[in-house]
């Protein structure tokens, strides 16, 4: 039986989440989204919290990425959160053409927020969690 070339194997392992990821948001990008609530606020809230957790699974899957195909962790980080960014923007643009959404800078705004708080996790929170959690994000590559 052939074992798998390395750089395939780093590719599933570490690049298809974030297509598979980046494809999830552009299918709900292209999606009506259901009412959440009878009045504007929990509707607005619950579908903000959703931006904010698209996009910090997002950056957290490109910092694991980009760290572990060479990037140095300061850098990764950064350009996890660029690279989100810029998807965010393109979602956003992706948005007008859909009959039933409207683009928002202000939805662009939300995920990167999003993104730059899963890194400030990874980068302050992380190094000072709980042995336990420290060992599970490392067996994550993280």
């Amino acid at each position: 039986m052939s074992k798998i070339h390395p750089f395939f194997e780093k590719f599933i392992i570490f690049w298809f989440p974030v297509i598979v990821w980046a494809f999830l948001i552009f299918t709900f990008s292209s999606a009506t989204l259901p009412k959440v609530g009878a009045t504007y606020w929990p509707d607005f809230f619950a579908k903000k919290t959703a931006h904010v957790i698209e996009y910090a699974i997002l950056s957290i899957l490109l910092y694991r990425a980009l760290k572990n195909s060479g990037v140095k962790k300061e850098k990764a980080m950064i350009y996890s959160v660029l690279v989100a960014f810029v998807y965010a923007i393109t979602d956003e643009m992706h948005q007008s053409f859909i009959p039933v959404r409207t683009p928002k800078v202000r939805d662009v705004i939300i995920d990167t927020l999003g993104a730059g708080f899963s890194v400030f996790c990874i980068w302050k929170l992380l190094p000072k969690a709980p042995k336990k959690l420290r060992i599970l994000a490392e067996s994550f590559h993280l």
